[in-house]
């Protein structure tokens, strides 16, 4: 239910940075979602699509980067994608790694008239 609050948060920064450059409407909003952060997109459209109403934002179009969890072995340096329940490096067996990506949450850009 996080998504309630990621929702309303995003849908204020897009007023506000719509506003600083005098937009009449916000068309689009392009997010990145980092599979790690357990963020469900479609919540996130729903709830925008409902508090949006009245807004410039009403009717924008939310369009999603999804980013797969990677991570950096730190025995051997490889870098690869992190499986559900597989958490050992393919190259080298190890299991003493970094997670590189995987836990973004951020607007990365707006198109607005």
């Amino acid at each position: 239910m996080h998504e309630f609050a990621i929702s309303k948060s995003m849908l204020e920064l897009v007023l506000e940075q719509a506003g600083k450059v005098e937009a009449k409407k916000v068309g689009k909003v392009n997010l990145v979602i980092g599979k790690m952060s357990g963020v469900v997109d479609e919540c996130v459209q729903f709830y925008f699509d409902f508090m949006s109403k009245g807004t410039m934002a009403e009717g924008a179009c939310l369009s999603f980067t999804m980013v797969p969890t990677m991570a950096r072995c730190r025995s051997c340096d490889n870098r690869f994608e992190l499986q559900e329940f597989d958490w050992t490096c393919p190259n080298c067996g190890g299991n003493a790694m970094e997670i590189v990506a995987g836990n973004e949450l951020f607007v990365e850009s707006m198109e607005v008239e």
